[in-house]
């Protein structure tokens, strides 16, 4: 972390086709050694297969799943006087967009279907109704936060 000055937020350009900045993130965190276009027909792919399967509109399930697997608490390790404490504090906005935007991504791709878009699909559709390993994700870290709610007067 620099100490001269803070580091400048980029602004992400939105994505072609639904002209949304959050999908253009989610392309960019899928993508693999710079291979764009194969990121995108795999995110769009996976739309495709939500609007088959539950027929409602994907942009709207999408932000329905990344709602449902953003934290709004997570714990952070505190040294105090030789003993190390977890203290919970509260998500940024921006952080708990990127962490529901990797733990989508995880839990994709540890699912077992036989292409990423159809795993990709799978997830969002699950994740849009408040269910599969994200959400669970999302819940352990809400568990743990309540756990250690004692140490919160270390917050910093």
């Amino acid at each position: 972390m620099s100490r001269r000055r803070k580091a400048v937020k980029r602004e992400v350009m939105p994505d072609p086709k639904y002209n949304d900045k959050v999908v253009s993130k989610f392309t960019s965190c899928l993508m693999f050694d710079g291979k764009r276009s194969t990121a995108e027909k795999i995110v769009y792919g996976a739309f495709e297969i939500v609007e088959k399967k539950i027929g409602s509109e994907p942009i709207k399930t999408f932000h329905d799943a990344i709602e449902n697997v953003q934290p709004q608490v997570e714990v952070r390790s505190r040294r105090v006087g030789g003993a190390t404490y977890q203290v919970p504090v509260e998500v940024r906005s921006d952080r708990a967009l990127a962490l529901a935007i990797r733990w989508l991504i995880n839990s994709s791709r540890n699912r077992s279907e036989n292409s990423m878009t159809e795993r990709l699909g799978g997830e969002l559709i699950d994740a849009s109704s408040n269910r599969g390993a994200s959400v669970k994700k999302r819940e352990d870290t809400h568990k743990m936060a309540e756990a250690n709610k004692a140490f919160s007067h270390y917050r910093w």
